[in-house]
């Protein structure tokens, strides 16, 4: 039986399937990925029956159709994922683990499945994914040391950063590439300090938040900030990471970050209170491109009349 490994192609995506095929290698699988925002991974599968299909880190809502075709097609299907999925289909080649709580990630996800057994990789992740105190937490119960938990931050961060784009064009690395380098070196410590793709990303990220180390706010409300991005491919690659930190910057409120299409609409990427975590997968599915999750989520394209309304809902949304 043939395999193919689905995933998303930022942090969480590859430590988690990092942590897989440590424990159960699949040299020749085949890998579909993407930018982080290319969730309809599935849909790429055509034609595919009675193979073995691990899916890692993408909406199961936005996937059902495809994912039900391929598993009437015969397909076994390993579902890991923590955004909103909806009702999960019923089938009995379907292994599906869904968590969509706002302390977790595939990442850890996978950890537990694992029970722990490269937990190093699933710090990583939620370092990735903007889950600092729970990725803290993972590394002090295993006892790493300050130096340790620095290196698998930035392993994370620097993942995650170079997931953002609207196309593969735009990102300094092929995440499928940059999944067969980190398997590689196995230990994340290692890949953090002798891969020659994350010094190349190491560099990249240090040049494009310069761009934004004095960027201000578009629009300010009692529970929320609302910043705006150029249309560049840097702009693209830095909206995650930026959106993080400013988020991390005021803890207490929402935070939107407007990013401008080549179409003239908008890319948006909203981030709830870390103090809750709460809302912004319900405000962006409001909108027809909208997805995500509780504490972090996005709306692809927002259409230009539409920017008013949004900014109105947020502000209202989190309030």
């Amino acid at each position: 039986m043939y395999s193919i490994d689905v995933f998303n192609g930022d942090a969480d995506g590859i430590c988690a399937l990092v942590q897989l095929r440590l424990h159960i290698p699949r040299a020749n699988a085949r890998l579909i990925t993407g930018v982080k925002r290319d969730v309809r991974l599935l849909g790429r599968l055509t034609e595919v029956v009675d193979g073995e299909i691990t899916v890692l880190d993408i909406s199961l809502d936005r996937n059902r159709e495809d994912l039900e075709r391929l598993l009437a097609a015969g397909n076994r299907i390993l579902y890991i994922d923590h955004h909103f999925s909806g009702v999960l289909p019923v089938s009995p080649r379907l292994d599906a683990h869904i968590d969509p709580s706002s302390d977790v990630c595939t990442a850890l996800l996978v950890d537990r499945m694992l029970a722990g057994q490269y937990s190093s990789w699933a710090i990583a992740g939620a370092f990735g994914d903007n889950l600092d105190e729970v990725a803290l937490t993972l590394a002090e119960r295993k006892g790493l040391d300050a130096a340790t938990i620095r290196s698998l931050h930035e392993v994370g961060l620097l993942l995650n950063y170079n997931g953002y784009g609207s196309s593969l064009s735009d990102l300094l690395v092929d995440p499928a590439d940059l999944f067969a380098e980190a398997l590689r070196f196995a230990d994340p410590l290692v890949f953090h300090r002798d891969s020659t793709l994350l010094q190349k990303i190491r560099r990249g990220y240090h040049d494009d938040m310069e761009r934004v180390a004095d960027l201000r706010p578009m629009r300010i409300g009692p529970t929320g900030r609302v910043f705006q991005l150029p249309e560049a491919d840097w702009a693209r690659r830095v909206v995650g990471v930026f959106s993080n930190q400013i988020a991390r910057d005021r803890p207490e409120m929402a935070h939107a970050v407007l990013t401008a299409n080549q179409d003239s609409s908008w890319l948006v990427s909203v981030r709830a209170p870390l103090a809750t975590r709460q809302g912004a997968d319900a405000l962006c599915r409001q909108f027809s491109t909208g997805g995500g999750r509780a504490g972090a989520a996005g709306i692809n394209r927002l259409a230009p009349q539409d920017l008013e309304m949004f900014l109105s809902r947020f502000f209202q949304h989190f309030s």
